[in-house]
């Protein structure tokens, strides 16, 4: 694998970033416009992914950056269960909350994924990479 030297760069971020930027359109209807509380806590949750994806990479040591992986995983759980609650309260469509729900689903399973591949790697990280 190709070493990764921005965040950026990573998948997991981008595809992670997409999804928000659904998230964030689909608050923006007119359904969401008086769930103030709601809706931000989706759009949190959201963002939430890709930010802990960039933290941990930014910290530069493999088991910070896979402890950050577990947040962005669980943040993505946490947004499947709000498309839950935004379809059943009449918020989002069936295509829309099938779009989102395999969206997260996938992405979750992506950031497993690239967890398990770091717990493998010998590499401690950036910061580590003088000590012996």
């Amino acid at each position: 694998m190709a070493t990764i030297k921005r965040f950026e760069d990573l998948e997991i971020w981008i595809e992670a970033r997409r999804l928000s930027l659904c998230i964030f359109e689909i608050t923006q209807k007119e359904t969401f416009s008086r769930e103030y509380k709601f809706k931000d806590q989706i759009k949190a949750s959201a963002g939430s992914v890709m930010d802990n994806i960039a933290e941990g990479f930014e910290r530069s040591g493999r088991l910070e950056f896979v402890n950050f992986l577990g947040f962005a995983k669980g943040s993505a759980g946490e947004v499947r269960s709000q498309c839950y609650r935004a379809f059943d309260q009449g918020y989002i469509t069936q295509d829309e909350f099938d779009d989102l729900y395999s969206g997260y689903e996938k992405l979750a399973s992506n950031i497993a994924g690239f967890i398990n591949y770091l717990n493998r790697s010998a590499i401690k990280g950036q910061k580590f990479k003088d000590r012996i």
